[in-house]
Parts: C-alpha cells; sequence; structure tokens
C-alpha cells in the first residue's frame, strides 16, 4: 500500500505533529509512567463518571503533584479525557492499558532501545551498532543475546515472538503442503519453528543452523519436549562467507532472519542456500516489508523498527521494501513462485526456487 504521496496535513497541524515529535520521549515516558503506577487503571475504574487528582492521590499513595503532572500530560497525548476537573479514560488510554502489541512494543523501546537510541546518529554514520555499547562490548546484538541483562531478554523475545508465532500457524501448513522431509531453520534463534514443525509433522526432521550460543539457548529450550530428538543442530556464522550451509535438505526456511543482514550479506546467504538446494527444493522466506501493510500504523511500526537495527542490532540491516528481497533473490539466483501476504500480524511469505526451471 502506498501511504506516503500525498500530503496528509495542513500548515497548523503539521506543526502540531512535528511538536509531538519534538516531546515524544517525554510522552513515551509519561504513559508508561500513567500505566505502572496504576494511575489509568484507578481512571477507567471510575468509569464515564470521571475521578478528581486527588482522588487518584489517595488511592495509589501518590503526592497529588505527581499525579497533577502526569494526568495532565496525559491530556495533551490524548491518553485522557477532562470535564469538570474529573478525568476519564480516553480510547488511547485504553490501549495503553489492555492492548499486547503496545505493551509488547514499549517494552521493547523502553529495555532493549530507549538508552541505547542517544547514540543514533553515530550509529547512521558509522553503520556500526553504537547503542549496544550501554549492553557490553559486541559487535552486534546476537553474540549479546545470551548475556544480555534479563529482562532486556525478556523484552526483546516477547518482541521477537509476538510478530512470529500468529505466522508460524499460518505458515505451516502452507510450507508442508509440498510435503518436506528434511527442514533446515537458517536462524532458528529459540527453536520455536523447528519444534511447531516437528508437532505438527510426526516424520519431518529439523536441522537449526545458527551461531553456538543461539543453539545451546535452542537447545536447552528443547531437550523437554517429547519431538526433539527429530531436531540436529548446525553451528555455523552466517556473517563468514566461506561457511557453507548443510546439505540434504529438501526445505530451507528463514525467517525473520535476512532482516538481519544486509544486501550484500543477504545476497551471499541466498547464494549458499542456492548452492546446496536440489531444482526441486523449495526456499520459504517470512519476513515484514513495510510497503506490503494493509494499515498505515503497521508500516509506520516497521519503518522505526528498521533504526533497532542500525543502532542496537547491527549497524546495516531493516525492515525491508519487498522489492529490495526480490532483488536480493534475483542476485543469488533464485526466484519467488509464490508470494503470499497477510499471514499473521504483518508477514509475507516468498516461496522460492533456483533459477532455471
Amino acid at each position: 500500500m502506498n501511504f506516503y504521496s500525498k500530503e496528509k496535513h495542513s500548515a497548523v497541524n503539521a506543526k502540531f505533529e512535528a511538536q509531538k515529535i519534538a516531546f515524544a520521549p517525554f510522552v513515551f515516558q509519561a504513559a508508561r509512567a500513567l500505566k505502572n503506577l496504576g494511575i489509568l487503571e484507578v481512571i477507567e475504574k471510575s468509569g464515564e463518571a470521571g475521578i478528581l487528582a486527588p482522588e487518584i492521590s489517595k488511592k495509589i499513595g501518590l503526592s497529588n503533584y505527581g499525579v497533577k503532572v502526569l494526568v495532565e500530560a496525559g491530556l495533551g497525548m490524548g491518553a485522557l479525557l477532562r470535564v469538570e476537573e474529573k478525568y476519564s479514560l480516553a480510547k488511547i488510554g485504553y490501549f495503553l492499558l489492555h492492548d499486547e502489541m503496545t505493551q509488547v512494543n514499549m517494552d521493547f523501546v523502553q529495555d532493549v532501545n530507549y538508552q541505547g537510541f542517544f547514540h543514533l546518529e553515530e550509529a547512521v554514520t558509522t553503520g556500526k551498532p553504537k547503542g549496544l555499547k550501554i549492553f557490553g562490548n559486541w559487535p552486534t546484538v546476537y553474540q549479546a543475546l545470551a548475556e544480555l541483562p534479563a529482562d532486556v531478554q525478556k523484552s526483546w523475545f516477547a518482541f521477537d515472538h509476538f510478530y512470529s508465532d500468529g505466522a508460524f500457524k499460518e505458515a505451516l501448513p502452507l510450507v508442508f503442503k509440498n510435503k518436506p522431509r528434511k527442514l533446515l531453520d537458517v536462524g532458528g534463534n529459540t527453536g520455536r519453528w523447528a519444534l511447531q514443525c516437528v508437532n505438527y509433522d510426526p516424520r519431518i526432521q529439523v536441522t537449526i543452523a545458527d551461531l553456538p550460543r543461539q543453539l545451546r539457548m535452542a537447545e536447552k529450550n528443547l531437550k523437554k519436549e517429547k519431538a526433539s530428538e527429530r531436531v540436529n543442530y548446525h553451528a555455523i556464522d552466517l556473517l563468514n562467507v566461506n561457511e557453507k550451509f548443510p546439505t540434504g535438505h529438501d526445505a530451507i526456511w528463514m525467517s525473520q532472519f535476512l532482516d538481519c543482514f544486509s544486501q550484500k550479506q543477504i545476497i551471499s546467504i541466498l547464494r549458499r542456500a542456492a548452492e546446496v538446494m536440489k531444482q526441486d527444493d523449495k526456499l520459504y522466506i517470512l519476513e515484514t516489508y513495510w510497503n506490503r501493510q494493509k494499515y498505515e500504523a503497521a508500516a509506520f511500526c516497521l519503518q522505526q523498527t528498521s533504526l533497532y537495527f542500525t543502532c542496537m542490532a547491527n549497524g546495516n540491516s531493516q525492515m525491508y521494501h519487498s522489492e529490495d528481497m526480490k532483488a536480493c533473490l534475483d542476485a543469488a539466483g533464485m526466484k519467488v513462485i509464490e508470494d503470499i501476504d497477510n499471514i499473521g500480524i504483518s508477514h509475507t511469505l516468498f516461496k522460492c526456487i533456483k533459477k532455471g526451471r
């Protein structure tokens, strides 16, 4: 969808939107405080009648001053309504309080990104994830992931899993329609896709290919599962162009994986995948492309998420435009034979084969 071909705002409205951007960090932290301190919950319970600020103060044990500055900020962000000095919950406040996607996104921004984004300009100019240094000295977040603080890991995985889990359920019948017997899960992360595969098809054998630290995490997660004996592990550094993919698989799966690499690196990875594919083998790529979204809000979230890759993850990847990915496939000697949008919340599935057929 093209949401960006026409000007949307009058001059007055555009200036107001610019002020929202200028104060965006204030708004974000105030919204978190309104929820975390229990203010939104107390206001919601007051119903349409609303509640006075001093009454909120008594109920949550916060000073009247603290309540006052936060609820007034809540008015400005559109989360609250005020009639005759009483505050009630607006629709934005409801979603801040109850919407899982909003909470997952906010926790990801707060715990994983917020402090590091002070270094965004440095990351853009150097091509390095300069924000990652707030957690330690790693070249990318993928080497760091297993050693990040527990709350940071929790928010990172919650963000990753929220968007992938629904898409996995819808993608399974599409992948298994071709009855693969051996599937290579490249960038298998915590092993969630591999587990769903072995539970879906009692004959499938899955190999997870990833960094050694990630494989240890996946193996730990899968050990307690009954079907885990049909999952194997192959350690690989995909940034090393000399490391080859394991052979003998009739399907290759890459989910929310290629967005972790630059286009040059993607082409290298896809070429190595093509090297081990026979003519009848299939490559499945599940990704979120900002230009394929039904709603502008989804496109907005993906465009902003690109900056996480710039500042925190690796410094050179992003949430891609679908045509960028197709260009990478073409350069790697592959082509898309099926292209399916609207999988899960925001995903697109490319079913690919080697050129020449």
